[in-house]
């Protein structure tokens, strides 16, 4: 396995398991395979217990303590280049959303503690989400690969965006267990109640007749239009009204009037990137 981990690593000319789906190949790319050895099931045991060892009920990381007793950290996302072409396709469609999630999580959570001193910001990392590169299921890939050509453009689930978690403190919260295919709708439900009861997912204010909504819901709202978007009912863009009808659901029936009839403005928190650390 970590000598597989090793060659992906080297040889970034990988041809992409599906060449319709992902990133464009970069120069050198082409015209190169590399053999995947195991086909054996990916399990969660070793990711399961990162999360429940540093990772603490309001959702903060141990990351200096995570990056001195990295090992079992590292051997899940060495594992995760292991998982071949069939193993994957033979998953449903929750297992497959709940692996990239892991997956997108699990390399954030390398990019942070790869740094030397650890940074104040996972924004002060180059090249963090566009540039860096993972070895997974026989390909390369960054974590804007994983989050907008596989998350976002293959599976219908505005879901994603309440699990992604992009190690700052106004993203949602990093759950202490693994997304698991079985529980996925229950998991992703969960994080978006505590997402949206939180400071950093959503504020109503009747008195400056204002709603604030994190800014996640602005740079993706069109995720939610197929889904949720509605006519003559809430306020603002086509994408913004359909938010708001996602929201509507999980809150009182008060709150959920007053979001339909659309007698506000609508406003986004500031978004803060400052590491979502204990």
């Amino acid at each position: 396995m970590n000598k597989l981990y090793s060659l992906l690593a080297l040889f970034p000319s990988l041809i992409i398991l599906n060449s319709s789906e992902g990133p464009p190949l970069r120069q050198g790319q082409l015209g190169q395979r590399t053999t995947i050895v195991s086909g054996a099931e990916l399990t969660y045991g070793d990711y399961a217990a990162v999360l429940k060892t540093y990772v603490n009920e309001n959702a903060r990381v141990a990351y200096n303590k995570l990056q001195a007793n990295r090992q079992q950290l590292d051997a899940f996302n060495a594992s995760l280049a292991n998982v071949d072409r069939s193993t994957y396709a033979a998953w449903n469609e929750g297992q497959q959303i709940a692996f990239w999630i892991n997956a997108y999580n699990a390399f954030t959570l390398q990019s942070i503690i790869d740094q030397n001193p650890i940074k104040k910001s996972i924004r002060d990392i180059p090249g963090v989400w566009k540039f860096r590169k993972f070895a997974i299921a026989g390909e390369l890939k960054t974590l804007d690969n994983i989050e907008h050509q596989i998350l976002r453009s293959q599976f219908n689930e505005p879901r994603i965006h309440v699990a992604l978690v992009c190690a700052a403190v106004s993203c949602p919260p990093l759950r202490r267990e693994p997304y698991r295919g079985d529980r996925l709708d229950a998991q992703l439900e969960d994080q978006t109640r505590k997402y949206l009861a939180s400071p950093h997912g959503l504020r109503i204010s009747r008195a400056e007749g204002r709603v604030y909504l994190s800014s996640i819901f602005k740079w993706f709202g069109k995720d939610w239009i197929d889904t949720y978007g509605v006519e003559g009912k809430f306020t603002g863009s086509k994408s913004e009204r359909a938010v708001l009808n996602f929201i509507s659901q999980y809150l009182d029936e008060v709150d959920r009037e007053y979001l339909v009839e659309g007698n506000y403005k609508l406003k986004y928190l500031r978004y803060d990137w400052f590491l979502n650390k204990q």
